[in-house]
């Protein structure tokens, strides 16, 4: 019998590539552990996200800067702040993301999709992922290729080398293209607080190398999962190594090791001016 396929998510990939004790907690463990309490980051972040979702869903003639406040009201998750002064403070900023950013679109365009999920199967996979934008452009010969646009909020900058090592860009470019059957190579990191474009340009060979990673990481999630159906130790099957991250995880409380790392506040990624990422 054919192995069963695996069915993921950009998220779930790197869940497991990040630490897999997390991945554990996340996808094998049921009931699951209790989380922490809800990040500001990510609040803020979703928060944009749906904004500029909803910018796109208004006829092109609506698609004006100045109702960029009422769409972010209207998607706002309040969420892991510290008090309402941060809160307010967080809103300021985004409402100037926000603006600076939709000053360089054009209203008129037109993306291929916003928030749209593209679906792929593999030898090894059966991968989804929403995508943030796909935008139509002309390639170099002329006719038009798909872009991979993905909305960053975080602290720090991005440069190329972020673009061209995303695993989760390299799947949405490798599916969008199958799905719309035409060619998708390159993909673009927009980064709102400092309005820069971090961007690479894939190859086929790339995008398979990115593809074959994500397969030897499904191959190691399904061993590790059976190794546990089997009787082996969860612990030792999903193993994890105590570091910095481990104090922004949201299962640091359940995990003994990630327990000895100190914990962050829910707002810390969002207070000015010295946050981290």
């Amino acid at each position: 019998m054919p192995e069963r396929l695996f069915v993921c998510t950009p998220s779930k990939l790197g869940a497991y590539a990040d630490c897999p004790r997390r991945y554990r907690y996340s996808y094998v463990d049921r009931p699951a552990p209790p989380k922490g309490p809800p990040w500001a980051h990510n609040s803020l972040g979703a928060s944009v996200h749906t904004a500029l979702k909803n910018w796109y869903a208004l006829a092109p003639d609506r698609r004006r800067p100045e109702v960029l406040g009422t769409l972010l009201k209207g998607t706002w998750v309040r969420e892991g702040y510290r008090d309402d002064e941060q809160e307010r403070d967080a809103f300021r900023r985004a409402l100037s993301w926000l603006e600076s950013y939709v000053a360089g679109l054009d209203p008129a365009d037109e993306p291929v999709g916003v928030e749209r999920v593209v679906a792929v199967k593999t030898a090894v996979l059966a991968f989804n992922g929403r995508t943030d934008r796909i935008d139509s452009r002309p390639g170099p010969d002329g006719r038009p290729e798909l872009v991979i646009v993905d909305y960053k909020t975080g602290r720090t900058g991005l440069d190329s080398d972020d673009a061209r090592g995303s695993q989760a860009l390299a799947l949405y470019a490798y599916a969008a293209e199958r799905v719309f059957r035409r060619p998708c190579r390159r993909v673009e990191l927009h980064h709102l607080p400092t309005g820069t474009v971090a961007a690479h340009e894939h190859s086929p060979e790339s995008l398979q190398r990115q593809l074959t990673r994500a397969e030897d990481t499904a191959r190691d999630i399904m061993a590790a999962e059976r190794a546990v159906a089997g009787g082996a130790d969860p612990d030792a099957a999903f193993p994890t190594e105590p570091g910095p991250r481990c104090g922004w995880c949201d299962y640091r409380r359940t995990c003994p090791a990630g327990a000895q790392a100190p914990g962050k506040d829910p707002w810390a990624a969002v207070e000015r001016p010295t946050e981290p990422e």
